[in-house]
């Protein structure tokens, strides 16, 4: 039980468990991804949803050339010959999910108050359909009603011209939203006068922007989608493809088949590097697909940075020839200091912060050392850290050691997960902007945009919470149960005095709303943008810095939907009048292509660039010509301190993570086959040691009870345990059941990334019966 006196969260309302949780079947993992299954579910699903007529228009243009960009992750597209099924089982799940055939409009609201709403489940939320009217809910009211597209956006222009500062609105951002909608709505928060830009690499990849700008000068990966064909080595840290990037599988594939090894290092096994099937050849669906991890390190949760610090060690003091000599003294500093800190290595606190052998991590040396040619793939599992930023900065070490950056087959290549995050983040979606994007802004639209930080996600929740900021608008998203803590941020959300939410489907950011709240609906990448009369285009870009143009080619899920772009506009006509040409820019998006080209360095001629088939790259010095724009102008090795993080005698770690029929908040299904899992999400995977350690068996059920340095109760309610290969010590489960659990200022140290993947809980036995979220221990009769 939690310590007596522990101060409890703000009393929000939380979803009751869904009724199909009492369904659950667990069945061994699966040992492979993709398949003949994964056919039969992407086109299952894809009709039921959205029929045979748009299922083939938009199934047989997602990811093509002159097609739209898939929206589940943000893995690029083959430069030449594109397969006519361009697109894996869930990117297929969310094009079905948008292209749904059903609606929610006035008559579903006015049957469905906020009371009701707030009881039903996050999957029931989303299921019900495309929103296609703009809803109000006003002040004291239990349900949204109808508004026109004039009077919300004069209730948000009016509203935020009665703040006392610009810094009182937090103007947030999904990456969802493509290139054109993120440039004009940086371009209207810094207008307005705020740099509260936070977005959703605030959650995710903070770690690694902050990681790569602070040793190579850029924040982005340096590598190409062909560098990992001619890898010879490809090492996957912390990530999962076969669920969270399927079409990075046919790279590994494409390696392999070329001589590639793969190390994977996780603490789950991942179905999706054990074997490919691939479904677009007749062997993968056949059965008969390419096995891909060569070695597995099934590492504890936060052991990475003491695993690359021992690499780097090894391949210093007993592969001296692994070193490229040359590179590190043409286009490196600091690596002497950094030499002498590794050869002090604590091999003792390795293995204790690793749960590895020497031997195992001597053999994932030894691959390092032989090979030419390697890429370094990372995603949240390293990201999620609080010595996340030291352990990305720990990959460049090893990376800048052996000369692995621009040259072909090889660098550093984080895999980030929702589709444009990267190219928000281009355009000027940041609340710490650099100089010159904001002297180049000043330059081409006439006004000193602000200079001072503003808020990112974290500090948004804080600065709702508190009352020092009052207007929140989301250009996507959902916020709420994308953000830790969740009880607070539903709170903070709830006290806000007006939200507006720039959706395509119902959400729990809807349900926890502000006490004046707008659902303003947006068309979806699928769908046919005919903004100012004429056929529009938007622009994205991938994890490899590639832009390219995206076309949806479906009818409009309803009459009154608006593109991002014209909300976007509307807003700022509303806020700012006249002095920035909104209604030029929501005519014909190329006026918007040409101010970007201006102003965002490395997009000199973009209206002219994305017209050319496939796109084009953005520049990377690093990749490019090995210049390094630090402040030195070259390459940083850096020191960092091995700290071991350590947790109280029958505590475990626990790391939140995805199920494969779910794509980031949203919730496709209730199944993980990859994992065994059918009907249910309120699972915990637990190693057979802690079973037997901690007294429980496999299939009891438990309370989760989060414990942090400010002594608060965080606790999610009623989870089957579920015996699984982890390591002793580690937990897995999904999200977002178990975001309560994350403490709001439990961050990564320089990014601030909440620490996802270092949650110490402690479990506490259940009655399955309860059928309540916030029923507790006590409550169950002895």
């Amino acid at each position: 039980m939690s310590p007596a006196g522990a101060p409890m969260h703000p009393a929000v309302p939380e979803p009751p468990i869904d009724p199909e949780e009492s369904r659950l079947r667990v069945g061994p993992p699966a040992d492979h991804a993709a398949g003949l299954k994964a056919v039969q579910v992407s086109l299952g699903r894809a009709l039921r949803q959205m029929g045979p007529v748009k299922t083939a228009r938009n199934l047989l243009t997602l990811n093509q050339v002159d097609g739209f960009d898939c929206m589940s992750c943000a893995w690029p597209d083959p430069q030449g010959h594109r397969h006519t099924a361009e697109f894996c089982e869930n990117g297929a799940k969310a094009v079905s999910w948008e292209g749904v055939r059903d609606t929610v409009g006035p008559a579903f609201f006015a049957q469905h108050s906020l009371t009701d709403l707030a009881g039903r489940t996050d999957h029931w939320l989303e299921k019900q359909g495309r929103l296609t009217h703009p809803m109000i809910r006003r002040e004291g009211s239990d349900h949204y009603e109808p508004i026109s597209w004039g009077d919300a956006f004069a209730l948000i222009g009016s509203s935020l011209k009665a703040l006392a500062s610009p810094d009182e609105a937090i103007f947030y951002t999904s990456g969802r939203a493509s290139n054109e909608a993120a440039f004009l709505y940086q371009l209207l928060a810094r207008a307005f006068g705020t740099n509260n830009l936070p977005d959703c690499s605030n959650m995710c990849h903070e770690s690694t922007s902050v990681g790569l700008a602070s040793t190579i000068g850029v924040g982005k990966g340096s590598v190409s989608l062909q560098d990992l064909h001619e890898a010879d080595l490809i090492v996957v840290s912390g990530q999962n493809p076969g669920t969270n990037h399927p079409r990075m599988l046919t790279a590994l594939e494409i390696a392999k088949r070329n001589g590639a090894r793969i190390l994977a290092i996780n603490p789950l096994p991942e179905a999706g590097l054990l074997r490919f099937d691939n479904p677009q050849k007749p062997r993968g669906l056949a059965g008969h697909g390419t096995g891909l991890a060569d070695k597995l390190l099934q590492i504890r949760s936060n052991g990475d940075l003491a695993l690359w610090q021992a690499i780097g060690h090894l391949l210093v003091a007993a592969h001296g020839s692994a070193i490229d000599s040359a590179f590190v003294e043409a286009y490196t500093v600091g690596f002497e200091s950094w030499k002498a800190h590794i050869r002090e290595l604590d091999r003792e606190a390795v293995l204790a912060a690793t749960g590895l052998t020497w031997a195992e991590i001597e053999e994932a040396a030894g691959m390092l050392a032989t090979s030419k040619r390697i890429v370094h793939c990372w995603a949240m599992g390293i990201t999620q850290h609080h010595n996340a930023v030291a352990t990305i900065k720990e990959f460049v070490n090893v990376a800048l050691l052996q000369g692995m950056i621009g040259k072909p087959g090889a660098g550093l290549c984080p895999v980030r997960g929702h589709s444009n995050v990267q190219g928000d983040r281009t355009m000027g979606i940041w609340e710490k902007p650099p100089a010159i994007f904001l002297d180049r802004l000043r330059d081409e639209f006439g006004f000193e945009p602000p200079r001072h930080h503003g808020h990112d996600a974290a500090d948004a929740v804080r600065a709702l919470r508190d009352g020092r900021a009052k207007v929140f608008i989301a250009l996507g998203g959902n916020f709420v149960a994308a953000m830790p803590d969740t009880a607070v941020t539903a709170a903070a959300m709830r006290g806000s005095q007006l939200t507006v939410q720039i959706s395509t489907k119902l959400n729990r950011s809807h349900v926890d709303a502000g006490r004046t709240a707008l659902i303003l609906p947006t068309l979806g990448r699928t769908e046919r943008d005919l903004t100012g009369g004429i056929v529009q285009r938007v622009t994205v870009e991938d994890s490899m810095s590639a832009v390219h143009a995206s076309r949806g080619r479906s009818a409009p899920a309803g009459p009154l939907l608006r593109s991002e772009v014209a909300i976007v506009c509307g807003i700022g006509a509303a806020a700012l009048g006249d002095d920035i040409p909104w209604p030029d820019f929501a005519g014909d998006y190329d006026t918007i292509r040409e101010r970007i080209g201006r102003v965002v360095p490395g997009c000199d001629g973009y209206a002219d660039k994305i017209r050319t088939a496939g796109g084009f790259t953005m520049p990377h010095g690093p990749r490019d010509s090995r210049t390094f724009p630090t402040p030195s102008g070259r390459a940083v090795f850096t020191v960092s301190p091995l700290a071991v993080l350590t947790v109280p005698p029958g505590r475990l770690v626990l790391q939140t993570l995805r199920s494969h029929d779910q794509f980031n908040t949203t919730i496709y299904g209730l199944d993980d086959r990859y994992r065994g899992i059918k009907s249910g999400r309120r699972v915990v995977f637990i190693s057979a040691a802690d079973l037997a350690g901690l007294g429980f068996a496999d299939g009891d059920h438990v309370d989760l009870i989060s414990e942090w340095e400010d002594g608060i109760e965080r606790r999610a309610d009623r989870f089957r345990l579920v015996e699984y290969p982890t390591p002793k010590g580690c937990v897995a489960a999904y999200y977002p059941e178990t975001n309560p659990l994350v403490p709001l200022d439990s961050q990564a140290a320089e990014s601030g990334t909440p620490t996802s993947k270092w949650v110490v809980v402690r479990l506490v036995a259940c009655d399955p019966r309860i059928s309540q979220v916030g029923a507790r221990t006590a409550d169950i009769p002895t």
